[in-house]
């Protein structure tokens, strides 16, 4: 079976189209896979980490689709939450703060080369 990590870097705050477009893409693609059974691991990292907070208000266009991907979610990277501001945005949201590898300079990040290690083809947004 195939396995694909999809890491959403695009900003929100940049608030252009296509950054909103990289973000449904990449939901899309997370829900393709998981309707054909595969196994997808959707990541927020980066100035990506911004998108938590926005996708979980009903009122935002993406947040259906949010819903139907949000099990594909492994996590936001705390590392990135820190450097970025949002860290306090994205507790509230209930989505979890990865922090599994420790980098210099941060309280820890996702660790994008395990997926490698794993066997993931890596895809970003």
């Amino acid at each position: 079976m195939s396995k694909t990590a999809i890491v959403i870097f695009s900003d929100p705050k940049a608030g252009s189209e296509e950054a909103l477009g990289r973000l449904f893409n990449a939901m899309f693609v997370a829900y393709e896979l998981k309707e054909k059974g595969q196994e997808v691991a959707l990541i927020f990292q980066g100035a990506g980490v911004r998108w938590a907070s926005e996708i979980v208000k009903p009122e935002h266009p993406a947040h259906g689709l949010y819903q139907a991907v949000k099990d594909t979610i492994v996590g936001v990277c705390g590392g990135c939450a820190d450097v970025f501001g949002a860290t306090a945005d994205v507790k509230a949201t209930g989505l979890s703060l990865v922090r599994e590898k420790e980098i210099p300079g941060t309280a820890g990040i996702i660790d994008l080369s395990r997926y490698l290690d794993e066997g993931y083809r890596l895809v970003t947004f």
